[in-house]
């Protein structure tokens, strides 16, 4: 029955990807059986593209540095296996961000994530603009979000957003000296570690 209902998600799935509205319920049952992740905007769905190496080396450095850190604590990093849900007033999203860290998680039979306090995307040409403008404005309405972290491939920088009393503020880091204060989580994460073993080369143009 499982799979049946599986597979009819994932035909609804297809349809919504040509125009049509999908529920919320629909997708995150065609997600569970969908080889290809994608996220959900409103009843539209959008597949996911691949990434470099370079990316996932850096993806890759930035979990192992987070989950070490807070490690036996309340808090605890995910994969980008892991949807985080952004309830809009006109809509829910679901995304796959690159590195999303929990504090207060959701039951372990859920599969998604809808408190966030730390949120990373490691920005490529394809993806820039959907991190820096659509996916930052609707992350930084997340009641529990304290930092939202944009981590460059081509050079050691990473752009931050961190929550302060009046509203979130911009703070750019860069060079493998530079530390990214992390007070939420009580601790701090280099850009060397970020960066560790990551060949620094320009990306093809799209």
């Amino acid at each position: 029955m499982k799979k049946a209902l599986g597979r009819a998600a994932l035909n609804r799935m297809s349809t919504a990807q040509q125009g049509e509205l999908m529920s919320v319920e629909d997708y995150l049952a065609g997600e569970l059986v969908s080889k290809v992740k994608h996220e959900y905007l409103g009843g539209f769905v959008y597949a996911m593209a691949g990434a470099r190496l370079a990316h996932n080396v850096i993806k890759g450095n930035i979990f192992a540095g987070l989950h070490s850190r807070v490690r036996g604590g309340k808090c605890r990093p995910y994969d980008s296996d892991t949807k985080i849900r952004v309830r809009l007033p006109t809509h829910v999203r679901f995304y796959y961000p690159d590195a999303p860290v929990v504090c207060h998680s959701n039951p372990q039979d859920y599969s998604f994530q809808n408190q966030p306090v730390l949120i990373v995307e490691v920005l490529s040409r394809q993806t820039r603009r959907t991190d820096e403008v659509e996916k930052k404005d609707a992350y930084l309405t997340i009641p529990s979000l304290s930092f939202y972290l944009l981590v460059e491939q081509e050079m050691p920088v990473v752009t931050a957003y961190r929550w302060i009393e009046q509203g979130f503020t911009r703070e750019v880091y860069m060079g493998p000296e530079a530390l990214i204060p992390l007070p939420e989580l009580t601790t701090e994460l280099p850009l060397a570690e970020i960066y560790e073993d990551v060949e620094f080369t320009p990306e093809e143009q799209p």
